[in-house]
């Protein structure tokens, strides 16, 4: 593979590739590079975090003591805000590259929030089983999931009085898209998943008083239909495998869809609907080469910092602070701003988040400073973060060149633009770059991530 294909590659299932790195891979063939990608993620290494005292709480817990509950929910709502941290740095260390970029890419698919730690974590873990795998199995272990079932009501999906919230997202977001079906569809899958609920571990239980053991007619099928026999339904849509490819194409391809290839994945994955051959032709085709393809993609807000965070590692000291930047860029992990999740694209992008982005690697790198002489919504926001009565949440990180003066100690200037920047290069940039050249490696990687081009991917 060439440089450039490898580099490419790492920066969309992963989030880049040192400059020496990519040049050990340059040896080898793509069908090589890419079984690598897919070896390092065979297994699946679940997130998690100390929930000890947590689950021994559970356990003994007294649903009459409503000052205990109150208490346990303030204390699960702080665990997520750990797992959050804890996901990042997993996305910021892991080896697991493929799996892991699956995992954030199918978080923001089947979207969900739950306050209730122990249920979330388990939610988070089925995710990074089933992203490499089949996606029946992976439609049906998420509609069992507890979080999912609390997040779209289905707890309250009974036989006398059917929720349709789930059945509607099944359709709209996880499986078909908007318009294919008709309303009547979604009354019929909502009796179908009556009674699917879940006991106080977030076992899956199915209440057999609440469910609905009537006959259903489903996007033309009759039968006395349970969840499980709906979602066999909508697979054998054709629709459904377009819809989760154009997804994918736009995720790890490209934001505007050529229909023929779309037409292509499709044809594979209505076979067996098996993720990981899905991704393996995708990886494989010459397509994903294309030059029009390379370094057109906005990175999403966790794919800029985790990017930046693998050049440069760098240590929050405090764990909020790393929270608030999240939120100020329009990401905060694990807290989707509804059930349609993130829009991704060029919505990443508006004038604040766009300041934002050019500035930090100097904020985070090198102790720089946000101006704030102009007004609008996010100098507004970073005034009221470093006022003086939140004085105290001063961004403090530490960043950690000793490791990048490791991984980088041979590198060029010209090589290390050739992994951090994916994008053609203007005039201007190029003159700015040339007057780089005999710059410290350490300055010229902090104005080299300050580039709008390497917003890019």
């Amino acid at each position: 593979m060439t440089l450039p294909e490898i580099v490419h590659l790492y920066h969309r299932v992963g989030f880049g590739i040192s400059h020496a790195e990519a040049r050990k891979l340059q040896n080898q063939s793509r069908e090589q590079v890419v079984s690598h990608l897919f070896d390092a993620s065979r297994e699946t290494t679940p997130l998690s975090i100390n929930l000890t005292e947590l689950r021994a709480s559970v356990k003994d817990l007294n649903l009459k003591d409503r000052k205990k509950i109150r208490s346990l929910i303030k204390d699960s709502v702080k665990k997520v805000h750990e797992l959050n941290v804890a996901w990042l740095e997993r996305l910021g260390t892991t080896e697991q590259l493929l799996r892991e970029k699956m995992t954030l890419f199918w978080a923001n698919h089947f979207v969900c929030h739950d306050k209730h730690i122990l249920h979330f974590e388990h939610y988070n873990n089925t995710l990074r089983t089933h992203a490499l795998g089949n996606f029946k199995d992976f439609v049906i272990a998420i509609s069992k999931e507890a979080s999912m079932i609390k997040y779209l009501n289905n707890k309250q999906n009974r036989k006398q009085k059917p929720n349709e919230n789930f059945a509607r997202e099944l359709l709209e977001l996880f499986t078909l898209g908007r318009d294919e079906y008709a309303e009547q569809d979604i009354k019929e899958a909502a009796r179908a998943f009556t009674g699917w609920s879940h006991d106080l571990k977030g076992n899956f239980r199915l209440r057999r008083f609440q469910h609905d053991y009537g006959e259903k007619t489903f996007l033309g099928n009759t039968g006395n239909f349970d969840g499980s026999a709906i979602i066999d339904i909508i697979l054998k849509q054709k629709q459904c495998a377009r819809f989760i490819c154009e997804k994918i194409y736009r995720y790890f391809v490209n934001d505007q869809l050529d229909t023929s290839r779309v037409s292509e994945m499709t044809e594979l994955f209505y076979k067996d609907y098996n993720i990981e051959n899905l991704m393996r032709f995708v990886l494989l085709s010459d397509w994903f080469y294309d030059e029009r393809n390379i370094g057109t993609k906005i990175k999403s807000p966790v794919e800029f910092l985790i990017g930046m965070h693998r050049v440069v590692p760098m240590e929050f000291e405090k764990k909020r602070e790393l929270m608030y930047l999240q939120k100020l860029l329009g990401q905060h992990l694990l807290f989707p701003p509804n059930v349609a999740g993130w829009k991704g694209g060029r919505n990443w992008i508006n004038p604040n988040t766009m300041m934002l982005r050019l500035r930090l690697p100097s904020v985070l790198l090198a102790n720089g400073e946000i101006a704030l002489d102009e007004k609008g919504e996010f100098e507004e926001d970073f005034e009221r973060f470093n006022s003086k009565q939140n004085r105290q949440r001063k961004l403090k990180v530490t960043p950690d060149w000793s490791t990048f003066e490791t991984n980088y100690k041979s590198t060029t200037v010209e090589a290390l633009q050739e992994v951090l920047l994916t994008s053609p290069l203007n005039r201007g940039t190029q003159e700015y770059l040339d007057k780089l050249a005999d710059q410290d490696l350490k300055e010229t990687c902090i104005q080299l991530m300050s580039l709008p081009e390497y917003q890019l991917c």
